[in-house]
């Protein structure tokens, strides 16, 4: 039995295109003249929010062979595109240095495909598993000196999520289903680059982050579709545009 990755890593890929491109777009339009918000980082602190598109997906390790799984060949797993909503409250530490607090709500769902050699129905060949996060993420933030209306960072921290729909409790409610239930709590280590960009009354930022769940989500229970996995934990890619 092995498990097969996604596509995660090719989407991130388009991200980082996607967010390069812009770079090297805005200043061909915005590099002459006065620029703006001059005294804008001068503040202690700034307030704002953002809008992203993410993706959840899993990190699984299998677990070592059980009899009963000699009809399970593979595991894929499946990221299906969610949105995020946070609101920004951001602290001025130094020159290059800021302390940032987001806290928001994500939505998003991902999918375990199972590949058995005896025929089962497209129903038994799936596990989809939605969740709605409370994230509560603490980052920091190191900026490059400005490039006229340009400043380019990178930022890395934690983040404590909370699913509020979250299976771990739930039963089924019909005979031979068998769920995959994941805890309800997660942490996360997260690391991202991005670009501010200092408009004539606001600053707009486009961000690429990225989140490794550290802790494992998986509830055990004695069917094949949790036997056969050592741990789950979360992956995520978020795109965020962000408003200060």
């Amino acid at each position: 039995m092995m498990i097969k990755k996604s596509q995660f890593c090719r989407n991130l890929m388009i991200s980082q295109l996607l967010l390069l491109t812009v770079a090297v777009a805005y200043p061909q339009k915005s590099g002459f003249g006065v620029p703006n918000l001059q005294k804008y980082d001068n503040k202690l602190f700034h307030f704002g929010f953002s809008i992203g598109y993410n993706l959840f997906d899993f990190n699984l390790k299998s677990n070592a062979y059980y009899p009963e799984s000699d009809s399970l060949m593979t595991i894929n797993t499946r990221a299906i595109s969610g949105f995020s909503l946070g609101i920004v409250t951001d602290l001025r530490i130094w020159k290059y240095f800021d302390l940032r607090f987001i806290p928001g709500l994500s939505f998003g769902e991902r999918v375990l495909t199972y590949d058995f050699t005896n025929t089962k129905k497209v129903d038994d060949c799936q596990r989809r598993i939605e969740s709605v996060y409370l994230d509560l993420p603490l980052l920091f933030k190191i900026k490059s000196s400005r490039m006229h209306n340009v400043r380019v960072y990178v930022i890395g921290g934690v983040q404590y999520s909370l699913d509020l729909i979250s299976n771990q409790k739930k039963q089924s409610k019909r005979p031979n289903e068998y769920l995959v239930k994941l805890n309800h709590n997660d942490l996360q280590g997260q690391v991202g680059f991005g670009l501010d960009f200092y408009c004539t009354y606001f600053k707009l930022t486009t961000e690429v982050k990225m989140g490794f769940g550290v802790l494992n989500l998986l509830v055990p229970e004695s069917h094949i579709y949790t036997t056969n996995i050592q741990s789950v934990k979360s992956k995520t890619l978020q795109v965020s545009i962000i408003f200060e």
